[in-house]
């Protein structure tokens, strides 16, 4: 309900009540009491009235005694609006349950204030009797429920005893039942095996190990990946290499060439005579039959010394010419290192062999048809103008180095050769000139096969001092077939 709206808002005094409320309302009482019963509740008034004139101060409002008017007694029912109605209240009346009452609480307590029974388990003493009572659809049906029933052919249904893990077993608790488990009762896999050994194989073992041999003494596997971009000593410019390239497109290889009779007397003194190219800075002389004594200035470019006549000549000593009744040949000379003409620690001096012609501004083993063994690095150098292949260590100053070519019939018109490096009289390293190579890396060896003559060739670079010894009986190292 509205008491106003906010236009009625104010300052003005709130509205008193009325004076005379309770005046009106004793008189419309008044009125609805008939004239004989005036006089008696007029009297009644006037004595509470007396008595509440004799109350102390503070307790104006203390209810009068005995019941309030609504609950007086009237004299007939013709004129008590407010009497109670004879009889007891009808919460306290009897409960009567007619036929139907579908309100009427049921016997008993109820529920909430029932003992709680396990909802698996029947309650204890016979089961409840069902409800009569018309529309009562929830009572539950006679007997145990149906998941406590004893079935018939209840494959789930346990064994009768205790199970097998509480029988009287001792400590093995876990011990499962003699025999095979049920599964396994048709299977024939689980059957212990016959008595006595299992067959064996009468099938006699092939004897490998007599026919592979030790493989602890065969050599160690060459160095097939094992070369180098740039050597870590001493380098020359690219230009000079592709300088190198193009000379040997322009002078390709000769073919073997016949010795008349001084160059094949020559030989067989083992006194060839050593060729000074332009570029060769230094000093180069023959000092005794068959030995050759040189010196290079410092600064001094590339260049490579070459013998004549070959030390290998195809016509006199092929395996596959006829004037070699030996069917082998070996090529073999030594270099000594003089002390006092190699200051530095990097000796630059190169051993090897090279088809002829060879451009004589470069070191041999960098171009086609050639082979050496570099002191700078240790490298060995195969028609390679890189960086070589790991060998052996830098020469040392005062050492006797000697490297040396066999070459034998492989049959079938074919030649082989391997390549043995010495120093100080021992050899410390042998390869195939043939053996298995990098085809990414290796170039060809065309013109070391023994299908062309072979010449002594001798790299220089910068300031180094040598002797090169042709003859046998001056060497460290005697090869077999000299």
């Amino acid at each position: 309900m509205c008491f106003g709206s906010k236009n009625d808002a104010g300052e003005g005094e709130a509205p008193r009540p009325a004076q005379n409320y309770q005046q009106h309302a004793l008189e419309q009482k008044r009125a609805s009491v008939p004239p004989e019963y005036q006089y008696q509740q007029q009297q009644q008034q006037q004595q509470q009235q007396q008595q509440f004139q004799q109350q102390p101060a503070g307790q104006d409002y203390a209810a009068p005694p005995g019941p309030p008017p609504s609950h007086w007694a009237s004299a007939s029912s013709g004129g008590g609006d407010f009497a109670p109605p004879p009889g007891p209240p009808p919460s306290q009346r009897p409960v009567v349950n007619p036929p139907g009452d579908d309100f009427a609480p049921p016997p008993g307590p109820p529920p909430s204030q029932r003992p709680l029974v396990d909802d698996f388990s029947p309650p204890p003493g016979p089961p409840p009797v069902p409800s009569n009572r018309p529309g009562d659809d929830f009572a539950p049906p006679p007997g145990p429920p149906p998941s406590h029933r004893p079935q018939h052919g209840d494959e789930f249904a346990p064994p009768p005893g205790p199970p097998p893990g509480h029988g009287v077993s001792g400590n093995q608790d876990f011990a499962p039942p003699p025999g095979p488990p049920p599964s396994h009762h048709n299977d024939l896999s689980y059957v212990a095996p016959p008595p006595g050994p299992p067959p064996t194989n009468d099938k006699t073992k092939h004897d490998w190990e007599s026919v592979v041999p030790d493989t602890s003494l065969f050599p160690p596997p060459p160095n097939f990946f094992s070369g180098f971009d740039r050597s870590p000593a001493n380098n020359a410019t690219e230009a000079e290499a592709e300088a190198g390239e193009q000379w040997c497109a322009q002078h390709p290889l000769t073919a073997p060439i016949t010795l008349d009779g001084p160059a094949i007397a020559v030989l067989n003194a083992h006194n060839p005579r050593l060729m000074q190219p332009d570029v060769y800075r230094g000093t180069l002389a023959c000092t005794a039959p068959g030995v050759w004594a040189g010196h290079t200035y410092p600064q001094s470019p590339d260049s490579t010394i070459i013998a004549y006549p070959p030390l290998y000549c195809v016509t006199l000593h092929s395996p596959l010419a006829p004037t070699n009744p030996a069917r082998r040949k070996t090529i073999y000379y030594e270099v000594q290192l003089t002390p006092a003409h190699n200051p530095r620690r990097d000796i630059c001096l190169a051993l090897g062999f090279t088809a002829l012609p060879y451009p004589s501004f470069r070191m041999p083993g960098w171009h086609r048809g050639s082979l050496a063994v570099h002191g700078d690095d240790g490298h060995k150098f195969i028609n390679d103008r890189w960086g070589g292949k790991s060998f052996t260590t830098p020469f040392a100053p005062g050492e006797r180095l000697g490297i040396g070519m066999t070459f034998w019939d492989a049959g079938a018109g074919r030649v082989e050769a391997e390549v043995f490096f010495t120093r100080q009289g021992r050899e410390v390293g042998r390869w195939n000139l043939h053996e298995e190579t990098d085809a990414e890396q290796d170039l060809p060896v065309t013109g070391l096969e023994g299908y062309h003559d072979l010449s002594c060739a001798i790299g220089t670079c910068g300031e180094t001092g040598f002797e090169v010894i042709f003859d046998p009986a001056r060497w460290l190292h005697r090869p077999a077939g000299y």
